[in-house]
């Protein structure tokens, strides 16, 4: 087996195990790592020289700079570099038969994190997009929106993403049975457990409508928080609930649309400009 194939294989493991993985391979998710020459002294793409002559076997590009190798030139330069994240402070869960609910996470550490829905447009950059940006990244996946393609998504959970629950079929729970709610949201984690492996531990509720009963249904279902957001993104424009920045602990939300590189890159650059770093939103949750 060659050294690239062992080294997918291993990272992808580690991705499903650990949840929020490192798409670069750098120790800690968003960590900058250094633009290193794809060229060494040889000339020849990844090459290092020792004193054989030979190529060094640790020479081979990182993750990061191949993926930003592949993007078209004029993405490049749209991709910020951000320090690491710092060690998560976990948050405290509300006691009782409900699930929490978080549109923020209640934290002064200077994070931000970035969550996708849905899952219809499956864009051929975003795997490299995630790669060449080595962020942590929550995917809330909706399993009628995928089902055509779901192993499009295996790929960007193996560079780092991880998967939760979005529902069956993206319906309105606010209101709806126990019954009806419990089919969308334990049946949405049952399927995308078939799918990658992991059982999700968070749920997004479609246009964040939901109710008493569908905390009750959540955390019926195994999993542990429901999400809203502070900060939307359409056509490459952020959108804010407060003022006109990314806060500490804000939660994003983009999704799998036709402007998805827009959406993607201008999330990354409102996260940069508010001086944050985009974090594992699974790391807070305890």
């Amino acid at each position: 087996m060659s050294r690239a194939v062992r080294a997918v294989a291993v990272g992808t493991i580690l991705a499903i195990a650990a949840g929020c993985g490192s798409p670069g391979g750098s120790p800690s998710a968003g960590a900058p790592s250094a633009a290193p020459s794809v060229s060494g002294a040889s000339g020849t793409p990844g090459a290092v020289s020792g004193a054989s002559g030979a190529p060094s076997p640790s020479a081979e590009p990182d993750v990061r700079t191949v993926a930003l190798a592949a993007l078209p030139a004029n993405l490049r330069g749209r991709i910020p570099q951000f320090p690491p994240a710092p060690p998560a402070e976990k948050v405290t869960l509300p006691p009782g038969d409900a699930a929490a609910w978080f549109s923020r996470i209640p934290t002064t550490q200077k994070v931000a994190f970035i969550t996708i829905d849905d899952g219809w447009e499956k864009n051929p950059l975003a795997l490299k997009l995630f790669q060449a940006s080595n962020v942590p990244i929550t995917l809330f996946l909706e399993v009628n929106a995928i089902k055509d393609n779901p192993d499009y998504f295996k790929p960007l959970q193996a560079a780092g993403a991880t998967i939760e629950d979005h529902t069956i079929s993206h319906p309105n729970l606010k209101g709806k049975s126990y019954a009806f709610q419990r089919r969308e949201i334990c049946g949405g984690a049952d399927q995308l457990a078939q799918y990658y492996g992991r059982r999700p531990i968070f749920f997004r509720p479609p246009g964040g409508t939901h109710d008493a009963t569908t905390l009750r249904v959540v955390k019926d279902c195994g999993m542990k928080a429901a999400f809203y957001w502070k900060e939307t993104t359409d056509h490459g424009v952020v959108f804010y609930q407060e003022d006109k920045t990314v806060h500490p602990g804000d939660i994003i939300l983009m999704h799998f649309r036709p402007r998805f590189v827009d959406d993607y890159l201008a999330v990354l650059n409102a996260i940069h400009k508010a001086g944050l770093t985009p974090a594992c939103l699974e790391d807070y949750i305890p």
